[in-house]
């Protein structure tokens, strides 16, 4: 055993010594070094991908998915989202432009969207106001087109004169609330009951035999309850079909734009005759009576009178 273990060291020693024989040993090492390292590669190479682990994988809420947070206020009791603008006072909400659903009553809990024939409508909502309803009046009269005004109650009870003047061309008059509450639909059937009676007494002081026959809720946010009542005490919930937003006073031209452009066969067109700074929509309405009359037949809604 001495004897091997020695002779093997001498051997050793004796390969140290020689340079020729080092260089040997070595580049047989590297050699095995890269077989082993090529094997290890082309084994991994061959071994499918593993999934991540499960515990790296998100799995929160889409936030996309969810209504925005502080958003609830513009929410019905249905749990239905408002389709009325941010800010109180106005309507709005839907797309302008747009085309007329398949059918009238279309539109949020059934509410009718469009005239429910080929006849185009022009709607005045707010009024009256005594700076822009007799503009407005003196355009529909000289191109002899009749319109549906959806009127606050407060402002028929303030102006009963500019009421009478409506109703003595022929137009079509809507209750639109007492006050423009946006929220009014969220409130009891009682006290949605007590608004509308409100308001529509106060235009029927001013003209005792208007049919009334339409309803248009406030920043167009329907709740089944306003539409209850409205039906109810025998008005039409009325909503819109081309909206070109003149509530954001836009110009005068892009108001004119986009209705011309909007307004298809049925289509009711929202506008506004109060509420704000209105001389904008008056002035689209050089440019929105004449293109519209040489294409559609324009006439206020039916108002169930005999």
């Amino acid at each position: 055993m001495g004897h091997g273990g020695g002779s093997g060291s001498t051997r050793a020693r004796a390969l140290i010594r020689d340079p020729s024989a080092a260089r040997t040993i070595g580049l047989v090492a590297l050699v095995v070094v890269a077989l082993l390292g090529t094997a290890y590669v082309l084994g991994r190479s061959l071994v499918p991908d593993q999934p991540p682990s499960r515990a790296s994988v998100t799995t929160g809420p889409h936030y996309t998915d969810q209504p925005p947070a502080g958003d609830a206020s513009r929410r019905t009791p249905e749990g239905a989202a408002s389709t009325g603008p941010a800010e109180a006072g106005q309507d709005g909400g839907a797309s302008p432009g747009g085309t007329p659903s398949p059918g009238p009553t279309d539109g949020p809990f059934g509410a009718q969207t469009t005239s429910g024939t080929s006849l185009v409508a022009l709607t005045f909502d707010d009024g009256p106001d005594p700076r822009y309803t007799p503009q407005v009046l003196a355009l529909l009269r000289e191109h002899q087109v009749r319109a549906t005004f959806c009127v606050v109650g407060e402002n028929a009870q303030a102006h009963p004169d500019l009421i009478r003047a409506i109703a003595a061309d022929g137009h079509t008059l809507c209750n639109h609330s007492w006050n423009h509450d946006v929220t009014l639909g969220r409130r009891s059937p009682d006290a949605i009951r007590s608004d509308l009676l409100r308001t529509s007494a106060a235009i029927r002081a001013a003209v005792p035999d208007a049919p009334i026959a339409y309803y248009r809720q406030p920043g167009g946010a329907w709740t089944g309850q306003v539409v209850s009542v409205s039906n109810e005490l025998d008005m039409i919930p009325l909503h819109w079909t081309v909206d070109p937003a003149d509530w954001e006073v836009p110009g005068a031209s892009r108001i004119a734009a986009t209705v011309v452009a909007g307004v298809v066969p049925g289509s009711v067109v929202l506008l506004h005759d109060a509420g704000g700074d209105r001389q904008g929509t008056v002035d689209a309405l050089h440019r929105i009576l004449p293109a519209l009359t040489s294409r559609f037949e324009v006439e206020a809604l039916p108002n169930g009178a005999t």
